[in-house]
């Protein structure tokens, strides 16, 4: 299994941004995915999570009312739309996977997961 981000850019502060998280996996409709993000000095903090049931999300309490996290099965993608962005949303965000199917408790445990991209840079600046 493996994952790969992208979308990361330089935005200003209150703009929008959409990450794309691509895995290959035969079964990933059946996986849930999460977003997590590590700031320069920062510990990693997890951003949100959407289970195999796409009804069934988690966020963060930074980023609720701000972020929406999706997926689209046919394209093995899962999405984080991005609105309202702060300078505290920098960092470089992450998506991993665990193969269960649904967001469990310690979802936000980067350290839970066995599978994780490599990352991309989302920096909010004017």
């Amino acid at each position: 299994v493996q994952l790969v981000e992208s979308g990361g850019d330089l935005v200003q502060p209150g703009g929008s941004l959409t990450l794309s998280c691509t895995v290959s996996a035969f079964t990933f409709d059946h996986f849930a995915i999460a977003w997590f993000r590590q700031a320069p000095g920062k510990e990693r903090e997890g951003v949100s999570c959407i289970g195999s049931d796409e009804r069934k999300t988690h966020y963060g309490d930074a980023v609720k009312g701000r972020f929406t996290i999706s997926r689209d099965n046919a394209k093995k993608t899962v999405y984080l739309r991005m609105n309202s962005l702060k300078s505290e949303d920098t960092g470089v965000y992450h998506c991993a996977t665990d193969l269960s199917g649904v967001c469990l408790p310690y979802w936000a445990t980067y350290d839970e997961y066995d599978y994780r991209g490599q990352g991309t840079q989302v920096t909010v600046s004017s």
